[in-house]
């Protein structure tokens, strides 16, 4: 190879954006505090996604990882004014993104956004467990129109009235 063969980019940029590459894990951080009303809200907005519980707010784990913009799109329009937090894993490097009313907003430190984390969502973060082990999981998947709307209505007679 000589060095005629060789071709350098005017653009450097893109060698560092590692956003092009697919995540393998991606959990959008809500602040609802059971799954079952989340899942059942993904399963109405046909967001595939397994809700694990946890100390801090319900964890969306999206099951195809590649469509983690519109994933937490939708989960964020369902949750209208209060903001997600997307957490998406390529290759080793943590990317955190705030998104509210179905608009990304601005980037988060990932370290930040994990400091005082429960374990639970390092796990998911990290892959070493699988969601639909864990205890309390809802799942999206395979939820019916019916009982989704169901679900809500459980929800909503639940919720504590001031």
């Amino acid at each position: 190879m000589s060095d005629d063969d060789v071709v350098v980019p005017d653009d450097l940029s893109s060698l560092l954006d590692g956003t092009a590459e697919t995540p393998s894990v991606a959990l959008v951080l809500t602040q609802v505090g059971v799954p079952a009303p989340l899942a059942a809200a993904c399963a109405l907005a046909k967001v595939d996604v397994d809700v694990v519980p946890s100390p801090v707010g319900a964890i969306a784990v999206l099951r195809d990882p590649a469509a983690a913009p519109d994933g937490a799109a939708a989960i964020s329009k369902l949750l209208r004014s209060v903001p997600v937090v997307l957490l998406e894993r390529r290759e080793g490097q943590i990317t955190a993104t705030r998104w509210t009313a179905g608009v990304r907003g601005d980037k988060l430190p990932a370290g930040l956004v994990l400091s005082d984390a429960p374990p639970v969502l390092e796990e998911l973060l990290l892959d070493s467990v699988d969601p639909t082990t864990l205890d309390d999981v809802v799942t999206s998947v395979g939820l019916s129109r019916w009982r989704a709307t169901r679900m809500l209505a459980e929800g909503a007679r639940r919720r504590p009235t001031s």
